[in-house]
């Protein structure tokens, strides 16, 4: 390369930084939380329209399906709806020689859904994890119709399931002693959730705020018995007045590098945040 074209391309970098080829062919894995999967699909999209010469595959699984890919070296990326744990980023470094690079990259507002048929507009902490632990079964127990309740959560592979668990069920003692009960259906995706919630009026489920549709009812969630109900949406999410609100993440083995570095540069630009409020997640700054 001559000292003019090194100039230029520095020039270029400069002016537009994201305005460069990329030496890499190889295609950048992404796999993980379900509850990421369609922002992570939306971020590569339009990088890739941007950067045709970059392929990025998107896939879900659950957060730690994309953390133990991240162990044994089969993803680029991992997208992950809660914190890494100690031991799984001794696992990576074990693995690969290399420290886990954590990227706060959006919020997400945790939606509680039911039917819309379903008479309750809000339920406390307290009163969730009594259904999802099996201490009230009927709707009828907390002043709604007479019906059974069905519980639904999603499988223990997934983040949203263990941040659930340790929020709500355990009401934010992570260690505590609450369980799902074994009368709640284990789903093995959000959209399954949002499926049966949608046509069963007994149901109660758990999804990322970009799953919610009309044909769902999002409940106010209060964090006491006496605190206001505050419903889901991207202020209450920002602002962080929504009790089951939580920090989505990506993350690599090692620093990123290349178009790796520059798709990351990209999801934490205005531009990559503006796809996060579009997707009905939550922008890290308001």
């Amino acid at each position: 390369m001559t000292a003019a074209f090194s100039l230029l391309a520095v020039a270029v970098s400069l002016l537009f930084p994201f305005a460069f080829s990329f030496a890499s062919p190889d295609v950048i894995q992404i796999k993980g939380s379900d509850t990421m999967v369609n922002l992570g699909q939306a971020w590569a999209e339009e990088f890739m329209n941007r950067y045709p010469e970059t392929s990025i595959a998107v896939t879900g699984g659950g957060s730690g399906t994309g953390i133990a890919a991240l162990i044994n070296g089969t993803t680029t990326i991992a997208q992950s709806s809660r914190d890494m744990k100690p031991e799984e980023k001794d696992g990576v470094l074990k693995a690969t020689g290399k420290t886990v690079q954590d990227f706060k990259v959006a919020l997400d507002a945790l939606a509680v859904i039911v039917h819309p048929s379903n008479p309750l507009s809000e339920l406390s902490i307290g009163q969730i994890s009594d259904i999802f632990s099996g201490k009230v079964k009927n709707w009828k127990e907390l002043g709604g119709a007479n019906q059974p309740i069905l519980a639904l959560s999603r499988e223990r592979n997934s983040g949203t399931h263990v941040y659930f668990l340790e929020e709500v069920v355990r009401k934010g003692n992570g260690k505590g002693p609450e369980e799902f009960s074994s009368s709640v259906l284990m789903m093995p995706s959000s959209q399954a959730i949002v499926q049966e919630v949608a046509r069963s009026q007994g149901a109660i489920g758990y999804v990322g705020l970009g799953y919610v549709t009309p044909q769902l009812k999002a409940l106010g969630i209060k964090k006491s018995a006496e605190a206001p109900a505050i419903l889901p949406s991207i202020e209450t999410g920002q602002n962080h007045s929504y009790p089951i609100s939580r920090s989505l993440h990506i993350y690599t083995a090692g620093e990123p590098e290349g178009e790796v570095e520059a798709f990351i540069d990209f999801i934490l630009s205005p531009e990559g945040q503006e796809i996060v409020r579009q997707m009905d997640f939550v922008p890290l700054q308001p």
